[in-house]
């Protein structure tokens, strides 16, 4: 956990000498010092704030007991598994198969599901995701994720004000006839720092990072083979199925168990997860290791008492399929 809050403290470093860079681009001496503020601001408040934000421009609702109660009772379940306090739920409106997890530490965390994942996947898949997203809570994963994810948006937003602004004129000149070299430095300096940032979300959020919480989330939903299925399922729908928020802001997809992003905007840059075959492939050999031939459909994925009722994905002799647990 302290290796977390370190490497944390240095992504929010080198993003904020970033932001205070740009800010001299745009505005000099004067701009240095406004971004400075703001980098100091943002980082208070992205600590405190930024899981709040991520759910918020997801459009994620909360659920309960009452509101989802075989996902909410999944979820309890699984947490306990994992030794974890009991995280918020949330279900955002996406086609989108998918799933994140957010949260500053263990008490203040909280998982996402999107519709489209609990409408595509059986019970056992739903309980893998959602056990791979606590493995990323109870590593502290979500702090700098959460973090990257808002900060590292920011600076690719001020990037692309940097490029709207010299386009129409609107970039600082000085009084020595600099002002066309300064324009040609913030016009490479717009083309640079967005993907920059990006790559600086790639450091922080490492790949063997997943690998860890796949193996992870296996132990705790107490089967390998889940989670792979779930993973076919997803890239199947990530790959078919656009989530326009993501395409939007792909300073987070590195948050989601799967890339949300389809590339059709040249958002490869943002490639921070693993090869999901590379994925599978490990926890089918995990699955060797515990001597898991196949991924039993009706056994309890989370070792509780298994419900009697059907739940939002289950599919009940004699009674129709119900479209998720939002009704």
């Amino acid at each position: 956990m302290p290796l977390n809050y370190m490497r944390t403290a240095m992504l929010l470093a080198f993003l904020s000498a970033i932001f205070v860079a740009m800010g001299y681009l745009i505005g000099g001496p004067t701009g240095i010092v406004i971004a400075f503020v703001i980098a100091v601001a943002m980082n208070v408040f992205s600590f405190w704030n930024s899981d709040k934000l991520v759910l918020k421009m997801y459009g994620a609702t909360p659920v309960d007991e009452t509101t989802a109660p075989e996902f909410y009772s999944m979820i309890a379940q699984l947490a306990k598994n994992a030794e974890l306090p009991m995280p918020r739920v949330y279900i955002m409106q996406s086609a989108q198969p998918n799933a994140f997890a957010t949260g500053r530490n263990p008490e203040h965390a909280a998982v996402c599901a999107s519709t489209g994942l609990l409408d595509m996947l059986e019970r056992e898949e739903v309980a893998a995701v959602m056990a791979h997203e606590l493995a990323h809570v109870k590593s502290y994963d979500t702090l700098t994720m959460t973090v990257a994810a808002v900060i590292g948006g920011a600076i690719s937003m001020l990037a692309q004000y940097m490029q709207f602004s010299m386009l129409f004129g609107g970039m600082r000149r000085d009084n020595n006839g600099g002002g066309g070299v300064l324009q040609m430095v913030a016009m490479v300096a717009a083309m640079l720092l967005a993907p920059f940032a990006a790559m600086l979300v790639q450091m922080a959020v490492s790949r063997s990072r997943e690998y860890q919480a796949d193996r992870l989330g296996a132990q705790i939903c107490g089967n390998p083979l889940w989670l792979a299925s779930a993973l076919k399922k997803i890239q199947n729908g990530a790959g078919a199925i656009p989530n326009e928020i993501a395409e939007g802001a792909p300073a987070t997809a590195h948050m989601f168990i799967i890339n949300p992003l389809t590339g059709r905007k040249g958002d490869s840059m943002f490639s921070t997860h693993p090869d999901t075959q590379n994925r599978i492939a490990e926890l089918e050999k995990l699955s060797n290791e515990w001597h898991i031939t196949a991924p039993p459909r009706r056994a309890d994925p989370v070792h509780q008492t298994k419900i009697d009722y059907p739940g939002p994905w289950s599919k009940a002799a004699g009674k129709p399929r119900r479209r998720g647990p939002w009704g």
